[in-house]
């Protein structure tokens, strides 16, 4: 939910990992907010603060997506490639990370599937229409904290 695309000042962007929410501020004002996925046990979202340190419209994951054949199917879908070997013929095809926002090392915020618990690998999904926002308002530099 976007509430004020008129509201002036720096941006900030609040991840409440307890509440799997993203809450954006412009100048120490609510201005948006949105349900999150973050990271799954085992592959947990880092707490702390942080700045948004690159920003690509289209990206895609070099650890996580799918083996496609010669042909352009599937062979297998949801794997990591540091630990699912790739099938003599097949190409690795990365997770989409579009709207991506990096925030530490490999942990990014981008536009993905949100069920409503966390679910990632670490990243921070957000739904597209909203990561779409978030981009639009975030630029490299943003303050970005993870709270538990």
């Amino acid at each position: 939910m976007w509430f004020k695309s008129n509201i002036q000042g720096t941006p900030r962007i609040v991840i409440d990992l307890s509440d799997q929410m993203a809450y954006f501020y412009k100048g120490g004002r609510l201005a948006g907010m949105s349900p999150v996925s973050t990271g799954k046990p085992g592959h947990r979202t880092p707490t702390g603060n942080f700045r948004i340190s690159q920003k690509k419209y289209s990206h895609r994951s070099n650890l996580y997506g799918h083996y496609i054949s010669p042909r352009g199917y599937v062979m297998r879908s949801n794997v990591d490639v540091r630990r699912h070997r790739k099938p003599a013929g097949s190409r690795f095809r990365g997770a989409s990370m579009d709207y991506m926002m990096r925030i530490n090392g490999p942990v990014t915020m981008h536009a993905g599937h949100v069920p409503g618990y966390p679910a990632s690998h670490g990243c921070i999904r957000i739904p597209w229409h909203m990561a779409k926002i978030f981009y639009a308002h975030a630029k490299v530099g943003t303050k970005v904290s993870v709270v538990p």
